[in-house]
């Protein structure tokens, strides 16, 4: 056994350096912290590996934006799996802002203020809905005039980004071609949008049987899959439902606040996931129990 030791940490205390004096700590999410480094420190060496991350859109909404923006900005993953509120909050911040609220509010209040409540994010109605709105009706009428008549959503996806900013997620994906995947694309303010200008072009179509098709090609043809999955729900679903045609993960982390007793799957931990063949019997993997805002500046942050 190895001993337990304890954490010196000054003000010269860089974020590597925290987080490699984890691997003594004996105790006890602060372990798996560092643990899941060291799994994704070997996923992103192996050059053989195809890299996805997938996680839920309330994220988005916060300041770990700019870190999911800057690991798609330095190609640390090949594919992102993620919830339609994604395009959302990027669209939707990137021309106008959130504010920091709290959880202890009266929501009466607020509504009667025009400002919703994310968690403990603030949105004024007009900085949500309208922006996201504005922008897609004429993002549709731009990519139809086009010829665009069959789109998947990684591409649907990447005409946004081209039209976005530095500051968003979706312009580092076109710009590095990444794809980015919705495959939840009905659920959100751009469903709806969606789902109006279909109603006036018959022939226009976000085709997810596209997205399949791609994935599909992807993990048919590799044998090496690594995944860092934060939350639950349909984007964790996706990356391991697809990854049990290529002999299950190889690497694995989650990220996730959600228990198991329920039986849910945004709880069930990594372990469960081998009987399933989603995840490989001999992979690296680990279940984090940390709400992501506090995990993922700590545990990605070791790497940028």
């Amino acid at each position: 056994m190895e001993r337990v030791k304890d954490l010196n940490i000054s003000s010269k205390t860089t974020i590597k350096d925290l987080i490699d004096s984890l691997s003594n700590i004996g105790g006890f999410v602060a372990q798996e912290i560092y643990n899941a480094k060291e799994i994704l420190k070997e996923m992103f060496n192996d050059k053989n590996c195809i890299k996805f991350i997938g996680f839920t859109a309330d994220i988005v909404s916060t300041g770990v934006r700019g870190i999911l923006r800057e690991i798609i900005k330095r190609k640390m993953f090949d594919i992102v799996i993620t919830t339609a509120g994604t395009i959302d909050h990027d669209i939707a911040r990137t021309f106008s802002n959130y504010y920091k609220g709290t959880f202890d509010v009266d929501d009466v209040y607020l509504a009667e203020r025009g400002i919703q409540r994310l968690g403990s994010i603030f949105i004024p109605k007009e900085n949500y809905g309208i922006v996201i709105e504005r922008f897609m009706k004429k993002l549709l009428e731009e990519i139809y005039e086009k010829g665009f008549r069959n789109i998947s959503t990684y591409e649907l996806c990447w005409e946004i980004g081209k039209r976005l900013n530095e500051n968003s997620i979706l312009y580092w994906a076109y710009k590095n071609k990444i794809p980015v995947i919705i495959p939840g694309i009905s659920d959100g303010c751009i469903g709806t949008q969606i789902f109006i200008f279909k109603e006036r072009y018959k022939d226009f179509d976000v085709n997810i049987w596209k997205d399949e098709k791609y994935l599909s090609d992807i993990v048919f043809k590799n044998k090496s899959l690594g995944a860092l999955i934060i939350g639950g729900g349909i984007s964790k679903h996706h990356i391991i439902w697809w990854a049990q045609f290529s002999e299950g993960l190889k690497y694995a982390v989650y990220v996730t606040t959600a228990i198991e007793y329920d039986g849910s799957l945004s709880g069930a931990r990594t372990k469960e996931a081998i009987s399933w063949n989603k995840i490989r019997k001999d992979a690296k993997h680990v279940t984090v129990w940390c709400e992501a805002t506090v995990a993922l500046p700590l545990i990605l942050g070791y790497f940028l």
